[in-house]
């Protein structure tokens, strides 16, 4: 039986629950049966919907019931007002990137690689190797174990006449996220303004807000921020940071050209300011390989950002920041005082597995299939979904970039897109301003690619409703 099956079934049963009064009994499964002409596995899956959705409750050996309506307890929060006093920013909620998927949706709105591509055995033969070594009973050093800091400064490497970082440089960090507060907090600083792409990545904008900052929005098109534009911007506002994605930005899937690159840092350079290079897609590449801005700079203009959550494990929350000069040791305190230091477990399992002679075939063998996934979800969104425009096909990363129709409700399309199995992202949560119009991210490298075609059929039908 289909899982269009299972969808009309949820769909009238929804209905009958909205006519029933709370606490009603469902009919029994066997029943369902009957009524639909359905398999055993295709109402309980039906059922699994409704559960995930919070609209039966299942009492063994009784049946299965609407959920009754409790009035829920008054309670007095007031004394909150004082402690908490005025707000210095906008703290949205948890991103919908974060959300749990009931068992069978199809999940698209996740910003992490399927299990099934990442390097599982070595993983865990490397987490196996640490937890036997020394690292498990020792501190680390603040700035991290010596040789994973020596890594990622070779991995950066320098262009041309400009010298290479060195393991001084780095500063391993628990994942890019809490880099980034620690760049916010030490570069720019409470009060103080950021330049920073729109769109861009949501964890950036809701770390520059906890760090008490100003945020400047700068468009980025189709090759990236125009650089007069960038220009304009600093000397409005006195900025000294502008944080970017230059490689595979999420969400969009822009690559600067080495052009743009060049042109950007010389802006920033000519402000004697900071460029906060976030490459959380390095090891995404499909089309093209990164170039990675901060190789073309020596005069400590560039700070820059690196992890290996997404090509690793997500369970190894390992990055690391790259910065010279007086900035690197102004950050490392932060950091010192954020969380002391990376549990030297996780980094020596890190440092294993991107030491291993398997790891470079592992990147060309995830590059190869995540392109598969791609063209498998773009084929299927352009045969699917007309009524939404993909106005790119990135050349690495995770994500495709959808522009909706005008007069869309985004929010009201993902609530449509889930209670049919389709969990997609809104696209607002990404604009650091007010978006200048609808949109939604799809991850292609998620699991389950034989049902791309129905993800986009679902998509469709949810945007023809609001139609």
């Amino acid at each position: 039986m289909s899982n269009s099956s299972t969808q009309r079934i949820v769909d009238g049963l929804r209905a009958w629950i909205a006519a029933a009064p709370p606490g009603a009994k469902l009919p029994t499964n066997r029943e369902l049966m009957a009524e639909h002409g359905a398999s055993p596995v295709t109402v309980q899956k039906a059922m699994h919907a409704l559960n995930a959705l919070g609209l039966i409750e299942t009492r063994p050996g009784v049946g299965t019931f609407t959920r009754a309506a409790r009035a829920p307890r008054a309670v007095d929060f007031g004394w909150q007002t004082a402690a908490l006093g005025s707000p210095h920013s906008r703290f949205p909620k948890v991103s919908s990137t974060q959300r749990s998927a009931a068992p069978d949706a199809i999940s698209l709105h996740s910003g992490y690689p399927d299990r099934e591509l990442l390097p599982e055995r070595m993983v865990r033969t490397a987490l196996a190797r640490a937890a036997k070594s020394e690292a498990a009973l020792t501190r680390s050093p603040v700035r991290g174990l010596p040789e994973l800091q020596a890594w990622f400064a070779a991995e950066l490497g320098g262009a041309a006449g400009v010298s290479p970082p060195t393991a001084r440089d780095v500063m391993i960090v628990s994942g890019s996220q809490s880099g980034l507060g620690s760049v916010f907090r030490a570069v720019v600083g409470s009060g103080r303004p950021l330049l920073i792409e729109s769109p861009t990545y949501w964890g950036a904008i809701l770390g520059a807000e906890q760090a008490g900052l100003a945020l400047v929005p700068i468009p980025s098109g189709p090759e990236g921020p125009d650089p007069e534009e960038v220009d304009r911007a600093f000397r409005r506002t006195g900025a000294r940071a502008f944080y970017a994605q230059p490689t595979f930005a999420n969400p969009t899937g822009v690559q600067w050209s080495p052009s743009r690159g060049r042109e950007l840092l010389e802006v920033v350079r000519a402000h004697r300011a900071f460029l906060i290079e976030d490459d959380w897609a390095h090891d995404l590449a499909i089309d093209a390989d990164p170039a990675p801005l901060a190789a073309q700079d020596d005069g400590g203009h560039v700070v820059y950002l690196r992890s290996l959550t997404k090509s690793v494990s997500p369970a190894l929350r390992v990055g690391a920041v790259v910065a010279r000069g007086p900035v690197r040791d102004r950050i490392a305190a932060d950091q010192g005082a954020e969380a002391m230091y990376v549990s030297g477990v996780l980094q020596a399992a890190a440092l294993d597995v991107v030491t291993q002679p398997g790891w470079r075939h592992h990147l060309r063998a995830f590059r190869n299939q995540v392109r598969i996934r791609r063209d498998l979800l773009v084929d299927a969104l352009r045969e699917h979904t007309p009524d939404a425009q993909l106005e790119r096909v990135p050349a690495g990363g995770l994500n495709l970039w959808l522009r909706l129709p005008d007069g869309t409700d985004a929010e009201r399309l993902v609530r449509d897109c889930e209670s049919r199995g389709l969990l997609i992202a809104p696209g607002a949560e990404w604009f650091p301003a007010e978006p200048p119009g609808p949109y939604a991210r799809v991850n292609f490298a998620g699991p389950a690619p034989d049902r791309f075609p129905e993800a986009a059929r679902l998509l469709q039908a949810a945007l023809e409703e609001q139609r």
